[in-house]
């Protein structure tokens, strides 16, 4: 191996690298820092950094303490020591580190009882994966996600007592036609496929892609999306649970430092632009056990399997307590609204984008028979979200919940009385502390888990909007 052309860590074909080699590697490689990456329960990335020399094989055993009460959601002041243990498999170099860095990715445990700490995200991901093989029914989940994203030029905003702005600009905003320049804007709802000159942002798109090939992570697709103003999706290979949230977090994380070195911003908040579309996280999903794809039957609805029809079925179930964890923004329901192209519909179908759980029919090879979930957003924790999807699924399966007859008619022409997802963060929030058995089983999601998720959304984000005047009421009610 040339050292100085990898940038992630190769084992010989070996798939869990011992501490000694991420150490050698990091030689090899003339790292000269350690960064320990961790995520926090909202799906944020945290991290700290010392030099390589100070950083031993006896921290990946002993774990290297941190203050556990400074991070949303975890510890209170009277036991905040916690102890980081870095995962030797996780090594990469930081591609945008000045001094050469070696990052990686840890877990969390409590430093008395030396247990996994039951509000790491992480670990919740890998004991879902680990629940999969207990029950018998297959012993993969991959995931496939389809992260959306919209590339601005310039954001701003403010939150006062007195007073709230923001603004937002893009330089393909259908917004600036009127503005002196060559007139190569984005129509709403058109920017799904252009080439350049309206697309002024695939070749940010390509290094985006090329960074992340670079750390070991398969791309497939990249485009630009329906909205205007800089909506863009990077569609990333699938790949089991826990690895595949790993690749979410490192895939936020190369498209906003892309972007930042170009001048230009990120979001991955579902709706920042109002009359457009928003951006989701629809994820793909399928079961395979000993080699074997489960989710195909060539002779069933859509080529699916009886086992896959429960998973789906165990989906719609609990899709609004899902959404706590796979829409969890008040912005998410900006998005999720009846009426446009959103996935709000609580029913499956072969091909039909408003459906929350769609069969992609591109292929019909038993190995690419998948369910597709529409309504998350990249705004989730993926660790969180993909876990709590898989445990509904599983709950389906082993209850035998039937999924209900498919929907290929026009949801927006004929009413049906189909069931909708939930219109808000706090219905969702409602619906998962009425309904969250199913993310119990197997030990994955605890009950302190759940409570604080939902104690700290309503609190810090319902509340914050909710009691807040918003702009539009002045235009509504001022004068009234």
């Amino acid at each position: 191996m040339e050292a100085e052309a990898r940038h992630y860590l190769v084992n010989g074909g070996g798939e869990q690298p011992e501490p000694r080699e991420a150490l050698e590697w990091a030689g090899q490689t003339q790292a000269q820092m350690v960064d320990l990456k961790f995520c926090d329960l909202l799906g944020a990335w945290q991290h700290m950094t010392l030099p390589l020399s100070a950083f031993g094989e006896s921290a990946f055993d002993d774990g290297l303490g941190f203050d556990g009460s400074s991070i949303r959601g975890w510890q209170g002041i009277s036991e905040s020591d916690m102890l980081l243990m870095p995962d030797a498999s996780s090594a990469v170099l930081d591609p945008f580190a000045a001094a050469p860095t070696l990052s990686l990715l840890c877990e969390i445990v409590d430093p008395v009882t030396r247990e996994p700490y039951a509000k790491d995200p992480r670990r919740i991901a890998k004991r879902a994966e680990e629940y999969l093989r207990e029950t018998g029914v297959a012993d993969t989940a991959y995931i496939g996600p389809e992260c959306e994203f919209f590339v601005l030029d310039t954001v701003s905003y403010e939150l006062a007592d007195h007073k709230a702005h923001y603004e937002i600009d893009s330089e393909e905003g259908h917004w600036n036609s009127g503005n002196p320049g060559l007139g190569y804007t984005v129509r709403p709802k058109e920017g799904y496929f252009p080439p350049a000159p309206h697309d002024t942002l695939a070749d940010l798109r390509s290094e985006m892609v090329l960074t992340l090939e670079r750390l070991g992570i398969p791309c497939e697709f990249h485009h630009h999306e329906v909205a205007s103003g800089g909506q863009c999706e990077i569609d990333l290979r699938y790949g089991t649970l826990t690895r595949m949230a790993d690749q979410v977090m490192t895939y936020k994380y190369v498209v906003k430092n892309v972007a930042r070195a170009a001048g230009k911003t990120v979001t991955f908040m579902p709706k920042p632009l109002f009359g457009d579309n928003g951006s989701g996280m629809h994820t793909h999903q399928s079961l395979w056990k000993e080699g074997t794809p489960l989710m195909a039957d060539k002779s069933g609805y859509a080529g699916l399997s009886q086992l896959a029809r429960t998973y789906i079925g165990g989906l719609l179930a609990h899709a609004p307590a899902l959404l706590a964890f796979c829409a969890p923004t008040t912005n998410s329901y900006r998005r999720l609204v009846p009426g446009y192209e959103a996935p709000v519909n609580l029913v499956y179908s072969q091909r039909n984008r408003s459906a929350c759980i769609r069969i992609p029919m591109y292929s019909d090879s038993p190995k690419a028979k998948r369910i597709e979930f529409r309504c998350p957003d990249a705004a989730a924790n993926p660790y969180l979200a993909f876990s709590a999807m898989l445990m509904a699924g599983l709950d389906g399966i082993e209850k035998g919940l039937d999924a209900g007859e498919p929907a290929d008619w026009d949801l927006f022409e004929e009413d049906r009385g189909v069931a909708q997802v939930p219109g808000s963060l706090a219905e969702a929030l409602d619906a998962l502390e009425a309904d969250h058995e199913f993310l119990l089983a197997g030990g994955v999601f605890s009950e302190e888990l759940i409570r604080t998720w939902i104690d700290y959304k309503r609190e810090n984000e319902v509340d914050v909007v909710r009691l807040r005047p918003h702009p539009a009421e002045f235009a509504l009610y001022y004068d009234c």
